[in-house]
């Protein structure tokens, strides 16, 4: 039996909580866009479409920071309650070098920190009792 490196991202557009399944006590990563509420509204008054344009690239280095971290497992949970899961898998989908990840996507609500870890301990833990 192989041994996976397992990771539940619970995400939304402004923040991501990594959750890497171990064994012992899982920890908590946060990474934030760059992209706050206050920028939006600066850049809304300025322009809708530099707002827009900012919004996009900011967007794109906050997956392309995920993605970086997401590179060292082997299997991948994204959940959380906005479309901002399924933007970073096709995001990450686009480049082959997640194409040997198992990437899968749930719906879920906001959670404490303990309802995360609860999800991400009993979603890894079914898959590796069917290993």
């Amino acid at each position: 039996m192989k041994n996976t490196k397992d990771l539940g991202i619970w995400m939304d557009h402004q923040t991501a909580h990594l959750m890497e399944f171990t064994t012992d006590p899982i920890q908590t990563t946060t990474i934030d866009s760059e992209f706050t509420h206050e920028e939006k509204e600066q850049t809304l008054s300025r322009s809708e479409n530099l707002m827009h344009n900012k919004e996009q690239h900011e967007q794109a280095a906050y997956y392309k920071e995920l993605g970086e971290l997401i590179r060292g497992y082997d299997e991948v949970i994204l959940f959380g309650p906005t479309d901002a899961k399924v933007e970073l898998f096709n995001f990450l989908r686009k480049d082959h070098r997640f194409s040997a990840i198992q990437i899968e996507i749930e719906q879920a609500d906001k959670m404490t920190v303990n309802q995360q870890h609860a999800f991400v301990k009993a979603h890894f833990s079914k898959k590796l009792s069917l290993r």
